[in-house]
């Protein structure tokens, strides 16, 4: 039994059946075709979306005594992801990921879902998730990142569209996203759903000489098109990168470290966060 079979008020069903209808689901770049007004509504409800990728705390390699004088554990980015939670009015786990249960992804648990926050994730109808407290939030968190997914947090005009909440501005994701299903892999065709996303500063991604030019970088992980394969070794954009850290991940080789270079970029991480009102 699906999710959507689960589901027994039918304006939630209804609503779910057509996100997923509508969502591009698992595609590659030679099958996809991308609908001439997404883009549009795209760029007029997401005009203030501000999404900050954060690389798991596992690819993050700290040069101890060259400009860190922190304890490793206390400089990891998923501290900015526990700041947002421990300071949320409220907090609500999503009891599926909409992207992976519209792929029906086998590689990622599609019952890891969002975690949002603030005022308007009161809102959020109960058979779509559940209300939680703080430890409970932080534990699916934390589950989220051993699963291999990927946090972005930060606000997004798509999720209180259709999770029907509001004021827009109240409502504040934790996405916990897989390479193979997330709705990110068609900004290439969709250019404003790209604008609203950024890395986190301070970060810095390099590739070392164990590279092989095997490719993976460029074709399970990169969804942002940072990574080409010249003269038979991968190449960052630095344009184009997000420092989401899926390259240094899935790296068969793991030729791809990603550093701190700046010490204060989680306070900045942080206080940018906390001007996205959603409390």
């Amino acid at each position: 039994m699906g999710i959507i079979d689960k589901i027994k008020n039918d304006q939630v069903r209804n609503r779910l059946q057509g996100v997923i209808d509508q969502h591009p689901g698992h595609f590659s770049r030679d099958n996809f075709t991308p609908d001439p007004g997404m883009n549009e509504m795209i760029e007029q409800i997401g005009k203030d979306d501000d999404m900050i990728w954060m690389p798991n705390d596992s690819v993050i390699k700290i040069n101890v005594g060259e400009s860190i004088n922190k304890e490793p554990d206390m400089i990891m980015p998923s501290k900015a992801v526990e700041y947002v939670i421990k300071n949320a009015c409220h907090r609500v786990i999503m009891n599926f990921c909409v992207c992976r249960e519209a792929s029906q992804c086998k590689d990622y648990p599609i019952e890891l879902g969002c975690i949002f926050l603030g005022d308007a994730a009161r809102d959020i109808h109960p058979e779509l998730g559940r209300e939680a407290t703080v430890d409970e939030a932080l534990e699916v968190a934390a589950r989220c990142r051993e699963a291999g997914l990927v946090h972005c947090i930060g606000r997004s005009g798509l999720d209180p569209a259709w999770l029907d909440v509001g004021p827009p501005d109240k409502l504040f994701t934790i996405c916990n996203c897989c390479p193979c299903c997330c709705i990110t892999r068609t900004i290439p065709f969709y250019p404003a759903l790209g604008d609203g996303f950024t890395r986190m500063p301070g970060l810095k991604v390099t590739v070392t000489d164990a590279c092989t030019g095997c490719g993976t970088c460029v074709e399970e992980a990169c969804l942002f098109g940072a990574v080409t394969i010249e003269d038979d070794r991968a190449v960052i954009n630095e344009d184009k990168c997000q420092a989401c850290g899926r390259c240094a991940s899935l790296c068969p080789s793991e030729a791809v470290e990603i550093t701190i270079d700046d010490p204060d970029y989680l306070e900045k991480t942080i206080k940018r966060l906390s001007k996205i009102n959603y409390t």
